[in-house]
């Protein structure tokens, strides 16, 4: 309370009441007096906001960041596509229709194709094998021809000239084989053909102890594509000289 005389009498009035008795410009400079001070409350209360709310986000984005559930802010949440209408059947077209809309499958040739690039190998088909076959190179050493099959197998009937190289007991073969192998340029394995993987041992094998992988080749379709073929084969050992023909 603050004591005021008026008219020469002695009163007690509120602060408030006081200002209301005050002519108008001793009442405005009294609330300017006091609004500096005021303003620089208010503002420090606004930084002092400001800064909490810089601090917080700092340790958000750093917790976001080490969390392993943490969000990816790049990525965006809400593609377009995500508003895209989905299509309503309208009953037409036959079943027929609805099936040649999944992928065809894989023919048995094309999965062979696919497992012997995963397996970082290279290949030949029918016509390819033929020719080198019939390559001047074949006879000067320059391509070989590795048969996988077992020794039984082989003797039935092998292309003419084939090593024969068993990847189940390769020790049994190096001596032979290895430098047939290294001397050529091109190397051609094979088995059976079809299902039968004999072959891709056979070159991984020959992979791993050092014959470079560019130079080997699988014939995916092995003996039996080539005696369909009409191919001739050779019977007993390498170089025997025992040719039979598969002409029909």
């Amino acid at each position: 309370m603050n004591e005021v005389v008026l008219t020469g009498k002695k009163c007690l009035l509120p602060a408030v009441g006081l200002l209301t008795l005050l002519p108008d410009r001793v009442k405005d400079n009294a609330i300017q007096s006091m609004a500096p001070g005021r303003w620089l409350a208010v503002k420090k209360v606004f930084l002092e906001a400001a800064l909490v709310a810089v601090i917080g986000a700092l340790f958000a984005f750093a917790a976001n960041r080490v969390s392993p559930r943490g969000l990816a802010l790049t990525r965006n949440y809400f593609p377009a596509d995500i508003n895209r209408p989905v299509p309503v059947a309208t009953g037409a077209g036959s079943p027929s229709d609805v099936a040649n809309t999944n992928p065809p499958a894989s023919s048995p040739a094309q999965l062979l194709a696919v497992r012997l690039k995963e397996q970082g190998l290279q290949w030949v088909d029918g016509r390819q094998a033929a020719q080198l076959f019939h390559d001047p190179r074949f006879k000067q050493g320059s391509i070989a021809f590795i048969d996988a099959r077992d020794e039984l197998h082989y003797r039935e009937g092998h292309i003419p000239g084939a090593c024969e190289f068993d990847p189940y007991h390769p020790e049994k073969y190096f001596a032979t084989v290895l430098p047939v192998c290294q001397a050529a340029e091109q190397i051609v394995l094979y088995c059976n053909g079809g299902d039968c993987d004999d072959s891709e041992s056979a070159a991984i094998t020959l992979r791993d102890v050092g014959i470079a992988n560019q130079k080997l080749f699988i014939y995916t379709g092995g003996i039996t594509e080539w005696t369909t073929n009409g191919l001739p084969v050779e019977i007993g050992g390498r170089n025997s000289g025992n040719l039979r023909s598969t002409n029909k």
